[in-house]
């Protein structure tokens, strides 16, 4: 068996991003691409890779994940997480999880050291206490920037919808050298929303999917639509058909947009290492690395490419 080009595509979420958070967005997505990358070159694992790169991305205030996650109705963070290893289709997530700075590595936890697929609440609460993954004060994760939004959305002529459009969910997809894929996606969801509710992000098929036969996706967005149109595995399943990614990509997000008004985006990777970066809202910040090149962009059309390591010689001199 030859050896695969490992691959990596990070997204940073989908939807509007501000001209104030466009810097630190594409400077979010490139770090995260370029360590998920240098996991993958060292011989690491998809898994090890998507989860590092999330990891990253959950520790950068430009997104909504980890810190910097929007607030919920009562003002507190609640956070959905997903990863899957597309070699036996082993899955881990958690949901509504509060006071974690890495949703994803509890995710991750649920994956390796459990029957189950999905923890919540408080069970994902009393299983990190058991698996010593620590705690952190919830004012840790709060960003000025959410507080602010949490403040406006609750004005009685406020429409939250509109800030939705900000959502900044993360993922990232690989393939490994062995030829295995992986997906992980990560969130605070959507800013005022109920306590309780879960999004697309925590569950199977919507918020990712992975399968060595066909390749990985990882998806953002609105929440609800995604679930309604299974958005991951509807992706994987036109590419079973013998789609190539970016086509399978734009033809599950329009049917999205068609059949429920949904719009999102989504990263893709098949078997073969082809990848696609989609989105049907006005921006996503994303970025990928293959052939030790590195790819990024925000606007629909934009695609900047420089080589890795001058990629990684600004990285250094902390760009």
């Amino acid at each position: 068996l030859g050896r695969m080009k490992p691959v990596i595509v990070v997204h940073g979420g989908a939807g509007r991003i501000f001209k104030e958070q466009e810097e630190g967005c594409r400077a979010g997505v490139v770090r995260a691409a370029l360590r998920g990358y240098s996991v993958l070159k060292q011989g690491g694992s998809a898994v090890d890779s998507v989860e590092e790169a999330v990891r990253s991305m959950e520790d950068d205030p430009h997104f909504n994940a980890g810190c910097g996650s929007v607030l919920n109705e009562k003002g507190e963070v609640e956070m959905d997480a997903i990863i899957m290893d597309g070699k036996n289709l082993d899955s881990g997530a958690v949901s509504a999880v509060k006071c974690i700075a890495n949703p994803i590595k509890l995710a991750r936890l649920v994956m390796e050291k459990t029957k189950h697929v999905l923890l919540t609440d408080h069970g994902a609460h009393l299983f990190a206490q058991a698996t010593g993954v620590p705690e952190v004060p919830r004012e840790k994760l709060i960003t000025e920037r959410s507080r602010e939004r949490w403040k406006k959305n609750l004005e009685p002529d406020s429409n939250p919808e509109e800030f939705q459009k900000d959502l900044g969910t993360v993922g990232a997809v690989a393939v490994d050298s062995g030829g295995n894929v992986a997906c992980a996606t990560s969130t605070g969801g959507l800013s005022n929303k109920l306590i309780g509710r879960v999004g697309d992000t925590a569950c199977i098929g919507s918020g990712g999917y992975a399968d060595n036969h066909f390749g990985a996706t990882s998806t953002t967005g609105h929440g609800e639509s995604i679930m309604k149109v299974v958005l991951a595995r509807l992706i994987l399943y036109h590419m079973e058909q013998g789609m190539p990614p970016e086509v399978a990509a734009d033809t599950a997000l329009d049917y999205m947009k068609t059949r429920v008004g949904g719009l999102g985006g989504v990263i893709v990777v098949n078997k073969a290492g082809e990848w696609a970066a989609r989105f049907s809202t006005k921006q996503m910040s994303w970025a990928a690395v293959e052939d030790d090149n590195l790819h990024y962009g925000i606007y629909a059309g934009e695609k900047h490419t420089k080589p890795v390591n001058e990629a990684l010689a600004s990285e250094r001199e902390g760009l």
